[in-house]
């Protein structure tokens, strides 16, 4: 979903206090999750100083630190979308980022040490590398283990948070649902204290009222704020649309379906998780219907274009049968996903497969852009028949990374650099606290 929600970004951001309570983000100073089960302080979590050369097998030519799992799974799943099969290594790349707890950390460095107290996991890589080891196939016992360990750290509202223990949000809560799916699980079924994903997604939707020109109404929200408040967030609501639909990040065209025929110009009337996931659409539907896109924006700026979550989207209206609404948005991304997605690299290359993949167009005519070859361009060269037995070089010089941002989910690429500004600010200050969240624009 996405992420759908960028890895690459929440590292950096955990350690942010306050910061997203007008931005419907409900950041929070965070003890990081840790391989061995304990918490740690913001100090603990990985440097920000770029890699000085980018792992063989790894898809993207920027800085790993934040974001490797995750734009490595996403562009594994969008190769299969379209059956392709991944680069020399890929798959052994992913894999050999696994603690032997089955979790998944952003980026591991050195992947022949076993993860420690400062090896950072969190559930949005774990639950995007399940996704993507179940479908390259193969690796059930990998994504078994990453599964266990996922199920062990549910919270008691049946959602789960960036960081194990932490408060439950959407966008998290969502990929996990999404994680199960791949493997055969039925999400409903898995409960903590009584409780399913799907009631932790339901305590965080918005109450949709009447048409579509609601403001905000069958959104979902984030995590709630320190008053409990729900504020509307968009990427939260496509992720949870799809959350509440049991899917994943790869959605089939023509696999949406309106429930007992209720319109995108209304709201439904019940409470169940398809009803919640009409609303969410409804709302993304009105959002999207001035411009065709989404906008973010930061505080005393103005609203910018938001590409990734225009895609995210895409795919969570696809889902919801709302194939009209796509049209729009997709007409947007065609005409001006170029500069963004070459700049951001294969998670962005990966939402825009998604999206034109769960919409029935053709990925590789994508406003004239063959999005299958600029993804596998990003990457390591050769397909290869049994990828499953290339071996992990985590060595290898590669290109050096830049910085510039690459494999950071749509909407949320100019959060990092504020959320660099408040880090510094925050460790001058003193201002940690011990609470745990997992930001998203």
């Amino acid at each position: 979903m996405n992420v759908r929600r960028s890895a690459a970004v929440v590292a950096v951001l955990t350690v942010t206090a306050g910061l997203g309570t007008g931005l419907g983000l409900g950041l929070g100073l965070a003890p990081v999750a840790l391989a061995d089960g304990t918490a740690s302080e913001a100090s603990t979590a990985p440097s920000a100083s770029p890699s000085q050369a980018i792992p063989t097998g790894l898809y993207g030519s920027n800085d790993p630190t934040y974001d490797g799992v995750w734009r490595q799974s996403l562009t594994l799943l969008a190769l299969d979308a379209v059956g392709e099969k991944p680069g020399a290594g890929a798959v052994e790349w992913l894999v050999g980022q696994q603690c032997a707890s089955g979790a998944f950390p952003a980026y591991r460095a050195d992947a022949t040490a076993e993860c420690d107290s400062t090896t950072a996991v969190d559930t949005n890589s774990t639950a995007a590398a399940i996704q993507a080891l179940a479908a390259v196939g193969g690796r059930d016992a990998e994504a078994g283990r990453a599964v266990r360990w996922l199920k062990d750290e549910q919270n008691e509202d049946g959602g789960w948070g960036y960081t194990a223990g932490g408060p439950s949000d959407a966008n998290s809560t969502s990929v996990v649902i999404g994680a199960l799916a791949a493997v055969g699980d039925t999400p409903g079924k898995q409960k903590k204290d009584g409780n399913s994903p799907y009631d932790a997604l339901g305590s965080l939707a918005l109450p949709c009222d009447g048409d579509r020109a609601a403001k905000d109404g069958g959104a979902f929200a984030y995590q709630p704020d320190k008053k409990g408040g729900l504020a509307a967030n968009a990427d939260a609501t496509a992720a949870a649309v799809l959350g509440s639909l049991g899917k994943g990040f790869v959605v089939g065209a023509g696999s949406g379906e309106e429930k007992g025929g209720a319109s995108f110009d209304a709201c439904a009337s019940g409470d169940a998780p398809e009803d919640l996931a009409h609303n969410g659409a409804v709302h993304l539907a009105g959002a999207l219907t001035a411009d065709g896109y989404l906008t973010s924006s930061l505080a005393g700026a103005e609203d910018q274009p938001d590409h990734g979550n225009t895609a995210d989207a895409v795919v969570a209206l696809a889902a919801a049968g709302d194939v009209d609404a796509t049209e729009k948005p997709l007409a947007w991304l065609a005409k001006n996903h170029g500069v963004w997605a070459a700049k951001a690299g294969p998670a962005a290359y990966a939402q825009l497969v998604f999206a034109a993949h769960a919409s029935g167009g053709d990925p590789r005519d994508f406003g004239g852009a063959d999005l299958v070859a600029q993804l596998q361009e990003t990457g390591p060269a050769g397909e290869v028949d049994d990828y499953s037995s290339v071996p992990v070089d985590d060595t290898a010089a590669g290109d050096e990374a830049d910085g510039s941002g690459d494999g950071l989910a749509a909407g949320v690429w100019w959060v990092l650099g504020l959320g660099l500004v408040v880090v510094t600010a925050v460790v001058g200050f003193g201002l940690v606290r011990g609470a745990r969240k997992r930001p998203q624009a």
